[in-house]
C-alpha cells in the first residue's frame, strides 16, 4: 500500500504540474502560445503518460472523484479510499508548489491572476454562472469515469486504456475550459487554490461536489451496463502482479 500511495502522490504531482504548468507557463506565451488545444493536450497526455508508468503500481487514479467512481463502480476497495484521497491531495498541492516556484521567477508574476484555479461566476474564464459551472463539473466528470470503467473493463482491449483517457481528458478540457477552466479532478482543484486562497478556496467546494458525485453516478451506471464484467486489469493493460 506504501508504495501504491507514493505511485499516487507522484502521479497526480506529475498532473498538476505538467497541466497547469502548460496553463500557468505556455498558454500565453508570447508570439509561441500553446492556448487553450495545447493546455487541453497537456492534461491528456500526464494522464497518459503516468498510466503507463505507475497503472501497474496503483492503478494511476491521480483523483479523488475517480478512486470514489471506481469503488461505487465495484472496481476498488472502500478501506483504499481515504489513503488514495489523502496521496492524491498532498500529491496536487506538491505540484502546484513546484510550479510556484518556477513561475514566480519571472518577473510580472502574480499568483491572484488565477494560477490555472478552478472558478464559477467572475471567476469563471468565460463568466459562466455556478449552476452551470456545476452542470458541466457533473457532466464531465460523468464521462470521463464512464470512459475509465469502459477502457478498463476486462474484455477491452488491453494496454489501450491509457490513449482513451489521454484523449477524453484532452477532450473534456477541451470542451470546459472556458466554463471553469476545467477541473473534473478535486486534487487539481486543490493544489493551486493554496496558493490563489481567497475567492479559489471559498469556490472550492464546487470542484470537489461535483466530480465525486458524477463519478460516483458513472460508476454505478456503468456496473448495471457492464455487470458480465470479470475484475478489470490496471489502466496500463498489465496483469496485476502475483
Amino acid at each position: 500500500m506504501i508504495k501504491k500511495l507514493a505511485a499516487e502522490f507522484l502521479g497526480t504531482a506529475w498532473l498538476v504540474l505538467g497541466g497547469c504548468g502548460s496553463a500557468v507557463l505556455a498558454a500565453a506565451f508570447p508570439q509561441l502560445g500553446i492556448g487553450f488545444v495545447g493546455v487541453s493536450l497537456a492534461f491528456g497526455l500526464t494522464v497518459l503518460t503516468m498510466a503507463y508508468a505507475i497503472g501497474h503500481v496503483s492503478g494511476c487514479h491521480l483523483n479523488p472523484a475517480v478512486s470514489v467512481g471506481l469503488w461505487a463502480g465495484g472496481r476498488f476497495k472502500a478501506a483504499d479510499l481515504p489513503g488514495y484521497i489523502v496521496a492524491q491531495v498532498l500529491g496536487g498541492a506538491v505540484g502546484a508548489g513546484v510550479l510556484y516556484l518556477i513561475a514566480s521567477g519571472h518577473a510580472g508574476f502574480d499568483v491572484s491572476a488565477g494560477f490555472a484555479s478552478n472558478g464559477y461566476g467572475a471567476h469563471s474564464p468565460g463568466g459562466y454562472s455556478l449552476l452551470a459551472c456545476l452542470m458541466c463539473e457533473f457532466v464531465m466528470t460523468f464521462g470521463f469515469l464512464f470512459v475509465i470503467m469502459g477502457s478498463t473493463h476486462g474484455n477491452a482491449p488491453r494496454g489501450f486504456a491509457p490513449v482513451a483517457i489521454g484523449l477524453c481528458l484532452t477532450l473534456i478540457h477541451l470542451i470546459s475550459i472556458p466554463v471553469t477552466n476545467t477541473s473534473v479532478n478535486p486534487a487539481r482543484s486543490t493544489g493551486p487554490a493554496l496558493f490563489v486562497g481567497g475567492w479559489a478556496l471559498q469556490q472550492l467546494w464546487l470542484f470537489w461536489l461535483a466530480p465525486i458525485a458524477g463519478a460516483a453516478l458513472a460508476g454505478v451506471v456503468y456496473r448495471w451496463i457492464g455487470n458480465d464484467d470479470p475484475l478489470p486489469v490496471d489502466v496500463s493493460g498489465a496483469p496485476e502482479p502475483e
